[in-house]
């Protein structure tokens, strides 16, 4: 037997256990049984194998294959989505629908607005071609352009109104957008589908449709 076989022999007789730090890792040594010797050792003896790999310590290793255990893991993301999906794409698409309702409410704002102003300096230079001079006619072209489309898809009504003597607010007959100098309110009445079935529950009393009526009121200018 050679002196290095002798020193080896030594040291593993007398170390039960042997870590040997390596960077930030160990190398771990397995305690098995003294076997392989020239000469017999009772069951009780022990050497130490070091393994031939880097194990991190943290982590619980099989004693008998030295390899961390193994679960069955396939499909767990699949499972934990399908149990999120139905909650996640519900909230995504209420806000979607929330806020296209109310960029819907605040575009017809915007409209009515433009239209209030229109009207009171008296022009009808958007009035159609078979119409001209038509003043109220103009007055919804305008509030249509303002209405970044959303006129027709709202199936939008205008009506002119003004205020009389009394303080009550009349509806004008027929195209009648009132005179100079006289008091009028453009108000106009929408009703925008909601776009998918999460928000159409909310109004199930309007059909699932978001109605809603916006308006502006101002002074006629003092045209001749």
């Amino acid at each position: 037997m050679t002196s290095f076989t002798r020193r080896m022999r030594k040291a593993v007789l007398f170390h039960d256990t042997c870590i040997f730090p390596l960077a930030a890792n160990h190398l771990r040594c397995k305690l098995m049984p003294s076997v392989g010797w020239p000469r017999q050792r009772p069951a009780s003896d022990r050497r130490c194998a070091i393994e031939a790999r880097v194990l991190p310590m943290n982590v619980q290793y099989s004693p008998t294959t030295g390899s961390p255990p193994r679960r069955h893991q396939h499909g767990v993301a699949a499972v934990e989505f399908g149990l999120v999906a139905l909650l996640f794409f519900t909230v995504l698409f209420s806000i979607i629908d929330w806020s296209y309702l109310f960029f819907a409410n605040l575009s017809m704002q915007h409209a009515v607005r433009e239209g209030a102003r229109y009207a009171v300096v008296g022009r009808s230079d958007l009035a159609p071609d078979d119409r001209p001079g038509d003043r109220c006619a103009a007055v919804r072209e305008k509030i249509r352009q303002q209405s970044w489309g959303l006129y027709e898809r709202a199936n939008s009504i205008t009506t002119f109104k003004t205020i009389d003597g009394a303080g009550n607010i009349v509806t004008l007959g027929g195209n009648s957008c009132y005179g100079a100098g006289q008091l009028i309110v453009v108000q106009v009445d929408s009703r925008v589908p909601a776009l998918t079935p999460f928000v159409r529950p909310f109004f199930g009393a309007s059909g699932g449709e978001y109605r809603f009526t916006v308006a502006a009121t101002m002074k006629n200018e003092a045209w001749q």
